[in-house]
């Protein structure tokens, strides 16, 4: 059965940095497009990152542009979200998430609800 564990998260001081880490079993991680997407307090759901499985280029919002950056170790079924230069407006709490891949979708044309399996969440703080 396809499980993904997130670790990773934690408090930081703006400015600071994270790797969150979500790791596969079940399957095999490039199957599948790979995203990361976060929900704050009151607020809803965001797409953070997104790279698809077939060729294109990576999505990132343009609130983390230039300061988040996903990553994939594949031999370990892990993806990675490296957080850079993090802002109290990034204190969330962070999924990563995989969808179907279709060839014909780019990775920002992708929507929540394209995706198929969620993983548990982990809690990012950043204190001013």
């Amino acid at each position: 059965q396809l499980q993904l564990v997130e670790s990773g998260g934690g408090l930081v001081q703006a400015g600071g940095s994270l790797r969150l880490s979500c790791a596969l079993s079940g399957s095999t991680l490039d199957l599948w497009t790979i995203a990361w997407f976060r929900q704050a307090p009151g607020k809803e759901r965001e797409g953070v990152s997104c790279l698809s499985s077939t060729e294109g280029p990576t999505y990132y919002a343009d609130s983390v542009k230039g300061r988040f950056t996903i990553a994939t170790d594949y031999p370990k079924n892990t993806v990675f979200l490296q957080m850079n230069n993090l802002k109290p407006d990034d204190t969330a709490v962070y999924y990563c998430a995989l969808a179907s891949s279709n060839a014909a979708k780019a990775a920002r044309d992708y929507d929540e609800s394209d995706f198929n399996f969620w993983g548990q969440g982990t809690q990012v703080t950043v204190s001013a």
